[in-house]
């Protein structure tokens, strides 16, 4: 090298360090070696240069910066194969010479073991440098590139904590699982830009936001063999895809408590990354995990607090003396609402049947519930057994097939049956509601309970123990209202024939099997809303509101008729009927004294049969 080239190299040196000194950012590697080989080409009259680096898949050096516009737009066509010539010459300062006036020159560039660089450049012969500067541009080209690599590594290291501390410090700022996950993805794009990203979820984290969340399940194992390995192991995961030419990695998101999901990151190439990259990837994954965990317990107490509410609030108003009805259908309004449940049914288990309770949704009221009935009471044979199914597949023919199902048992005093609840839509429940449920259906089956007894007891008090009719003093009551309330009312008074004879004739026994099969016929021939009673002995009684006195003779003389017929041994009853109408003076004293002595006049005159008095 004379003293004129040796000026010319030192000029250049000068130069490049001078930018060295005002370059601020050594993050970009490639910018740096673009700048690099731009001066060079500049300095020595170069035609162009190109920095090529070795892709160990291809076994071909791939053009990563260069001056030349056409290979940088056809990259792919400019690759050069790593064969056995090059791998000899690598080391070596090549002139290859085509017998042109155009020389191409290279040499080859070790930054690792399984790193490699190569610099070709070409030039007009009349500038061709001579062998020994190109060798000694070799040798600094080395230096500078393994400094330069150097303090690019430091420095993206550097600031990709940098990038971390501000992602963990946004992350852990948030309570929202959905903002929580948002800020993993933008981060994990921000560190590692040529990658895709999955996040690989349990089914109790994922949002819907527009994020790209795989459900984490056992389904499709192979393809997702990697992802299961890291979350069950709670280690990273590395696999090359020989097909598909890439890595992928797989990162579990790790919390304090447990393993929430995995980061699925798909490298653009098979690389092999070193240990530190491992760790910061392993570093990034638990910190993900850290804040999402933090998400999870604050949503978890924050639903937890809602559904001791949800409890208070129905139980304070299960008990407030609701009818045991309206206490149901309270229930199960509060079920279809907290819950999003589309069928809601209550059965329960009476001297061996099954039977819905009315306010129970539709379809438990239609044949085609009965498949999703048995299945349960199949499943359910002690109190402690509980159903959760995402996907259930039950045979029915019914159109509608329920996947989500919730089965909880009510045992306790005399309530003996199952709470069911379903969805269309498979896995629509979750295990906190289905935990939700049993804890409301636990503690309303007391309030059903007690006021399924305090209606009993209700009904015992206005019920006569004989007959299951209403007691004297019920129908006094009722009528009296009927008289402030209605318009007109007609009251039967009915006396069985010959009562005393079936006493002598067949024993007490008899006779009060004869009144409850008189009883009987009544309550099958009245409405609903009529008052049949017992008045006393063998006397038996019916009220009937807003009933004129014709339509209250066409039913007494249908029930001398039917018990005429239907009794055995065979009775007769007579029937002393009277009527009241709001326009005139009246008393239930008055109705009753009325009633009587239709019926003293029915016994007198032949009795089996019907006589009214008029006012």
């Amino acid at each position: 090298m004379n003293v004129q080239e040796r000026d010319q190299y030192a000029m250049f040196k000068q130069k490049f360090f001078d930018w060295f000194l005002t370059e601020e950012d050594f993050t970009d590697l490639p910018r740096i070696i673009q700048a690099l080989i731009t001066l060079l080409q500049k300095e020595f009259h170069l035609l162009d240069v190109t920095f090529y680096v070795l892709n160990p898949f291809k076994h071909a050096f791939e053009p990563e910066v260069t001056t030349n516009h056409i290979i940088e737009q056809q990259r792919e066509k400019y690759m050069i194969p790593f064969d056995e010539q090059l791998k000899q010459q690598f080391d070596d300062v090549v002139v290859i010479d085509d017998e042109s006036e155009i020389k191409t020159v290279q040499f080859g560039i070790h930054f690792s073991e399984d790193s490699l660089g190569l610099v070709r450049f070409q030039l007009h012969v009349r500038d061709m440098i001579p062998r020994s500067l190109i060798k000694q541009m070799r040798q600094d080209f080395l230096k500078v590139f393994a400094r330069i690599r150097k303090v690019s590594e430091v420095l993206s290291e550097e600031k990709r904590y940098e990038q971390l501390h501000r992602a963990a410090t946004k992350i852990h700022a948030s309570m929202n699982i959905g903002d929580v996950l948002e800020e993993i993805v933008k981060t994990l794009k921000e560190v590692y830009p040529a990658f895709t990203f999955h996040l690989f979820l349990s089914y109790d984290s994922t949002t819907d936001r527009d994020l790209p969340i795989k459900l984490l399940t056992f389904e499709n194992e192979d393809e997702h063999m990697g992802a299961m390995q890291a979350y069950v192991t709670g280690q990273i995961q590395l696999h090359d895809s020989l097909v598909y030419k890439k890595s992928v990695i797989y990162a579990p998101i790790k919390g304090a408590q447990g393993i929430y999901g995995v980061i699925e990151m798909i490298a653009p190439t098979i690389m092999e990354l070193p240990e530190r990259e491992m760790r910061f990837i392993s570093l990034l994954a638990n910190t993900a995990g850290s804040a999402l965990e933090n998400a999870k317990l604050y949503e978890q107490s924050k639903r937890l607090i809602a559904d001791l509410q949800l409890i208070n609030e129905t139980i304070h108003h299960l008990n407030t003396n609701l009818r045991f009805q309206d206490a149901l259908q309270f229930m199960i309004e509060k079920i279809k609402t907290s819950f999003d449940a589309e069928e809601v049914g209550f059965i329960i288990l009476q001297e061996k049947e099954r039977k819905v309770l009315p306010g129970s949704t539709a379809f438990f009221q239609s044949r085609e519930a009965k498949a999703y009935v048995d299945f349960v009471f199949h499943r359910i044979q002690h109190p402690r057994d509980n159903l959760f199914l995402g996907d259930v597949k039950i045979h029915s023919d019914h159109a509608k097939r329920f996947r989500s199902l919730m089965a909880v048992p009510m045992m306790r005093g005399m309530m003996k049956g199952v709470a069911i609840v379903l969805h269309q839509e498979a896995y629509h429940f979750s295990f906190d509601m289905f935990k939700l449920l049993q804890s409301l259906i636990h503690h309303s089956t007391l309030a059903f309970t007690n006021a399924a007894l305090r209606e009993e007891l209700e009904r015992m008090v206005i019920t006569d123990r004989l007959t299951n009719l209403y007691a004297r003093h019920y129908l006094d009551e009722r009528i009296q209202r009927s008289m402030e309330e209605d318009g007109l009312g007609t009251f039967i008074l009915i006396d069985i024939d010959n009562f005393k004879k079936i006493n002598d004739t067949y024993g007490h026994q008899v006779g009060d099997e004869i009144i409850i099969q008189v009883a009987n016929i009544i309550k099958a021939n009245i409405r609903q809303n009529d008052i049949g009673a017992r008045w006393g002995g063998e006397e038996l009684a019916i009220y009937l509101p807003k009933v004129s006195i014709n339509a209250g003779l066409s039913i007494a003389n249908r029930l001398v008729q039917k018990v005429r017929e239907l009794t055995n041994p065979p009775v007769t009853i007579s029937c002393g009927v009277s009527y009241w109408k709001k326009n005139r003076a009246d008393s239930v004293k008055e109705l009753f004294n009325r009633a009587d002595e239709a019926l003293y006049t029915a016994k007198r005159t032949g009795k089996n049969r019907v006589v009214v008095q008029e006012y």
